[in-house]
């Protein structure tokens, strides 16, 4: 979970924290689900009208994980696990964080009162206000998908729906790697909808969320602001060096395989 604008955080160290999480995500996760407050905020306000609090906020996350994990947890047409989804999703080790979302959005209490079909939630799983982490995939490529729909659904018709947008939208997808978007189906629906979906995207569109967190972790870093809470803790300067270093590597290994072109 970050932070990447302090208008939603009350933590004034909240840059250091972020990025010094992300240092060690890096090497000790497989798979990183990105949440980002700013975006979850900006559900709320914009998709929802509704002012945010904790609860609205944990509904969504936990909605999230939910269907993120339902192939994990109930039978469906392509059973799957964490390891499998490692596979599939992350094509270099170091860029295993994932942006989120799920579709159809509702607040606590509430159920989408709209007729929903297929079409309906691949085109809502493509749009960026609904991903939570604040970036848009239009300012990146994908590198891997994955959905998981819940709810009895034809495989073919989702299969076709997420080919149409796959074609309608090839310069958002690298095509250099081949059938990076993986699909799933659980009949079992979720409690008082009739379908939903769960949509994970590796985006280097996500170097946006690193790079906000990065900005605001220099800035604080080099007036040394607040440093003596952490050097207080047995930390040293040297860390501060190495973990900005390694943050700023990743930001450049996105933007690295986003440039990357094939000759045809």
């Amino acid at each position: 979970m970050y932070s990447s604008d302090l208008k939603v955080s009350d933590v004034v160290v909240e840059p250091y924290n972020a990025i010094f999480t992300i240092d060690l995500l890096l090497s000790l996760s497989d798979e990183t689900l990105v949440l980002d407050n700013e975006a979850l905020h900006s559900i709320c306000t914009n998709v929802l009208n509704i002012s945010a609090s904790f609860g609205d906020i944990n509904h969504l996350m936990s909605t999230c994980v939910g269907g993120m994990t339902t192939c994990f947890r109930f039978p469906g047409q392509l059973n799957s696990d964490l390891r499998k989804l490692a596979v599939n999703m992350v094509p270099f080790p170091r860029l295993h964080f994932f942006a989120p979302c799920f579709v159809p959005l509702a607040s606590r209490g509430n159920q989408p009162y709209k007729a929903i079909t297929v079409p309906n939630l691949v085109q809502q799983m493509f749009d960026a206000k609904h991903l939570m982490a604040f970036c848009d995939p239009r300012q990146g490529r994908f590198l891997t998908c994955a959905s998981v729909f819940r709810g009895r659904l034809s495989m073919a018709e989702v299969e076709e729906s997420m080919l149409n947008v796959q074609d309608k939208n090839s310069r958002y997808f690298v095509e250099w790697i081949p059938n990076n978007v993986q699909n799933a189906v659980c009949d079992i629906p979720m409690r008082g909808q009739k379908m939903c979906a769960t949509f994970l995207a590796n985006t280097t569109a996500l170097q946006t969320v690193f790079q906000r967190i990065q900005q605001a972790f220099s800035a604080m870093y080099k007036r040394k602001a607040f440093m003596h809470w952490y050097s207080g803790e047995g930390m040293d300067e040297g860390e501060f060096v190495s973990t900005e270093s390694n943050v700023n590597d990743l930001i450049s290994e996105y933007q690295q395989y986003q440039d990357v072109a094939v000759d045809i």
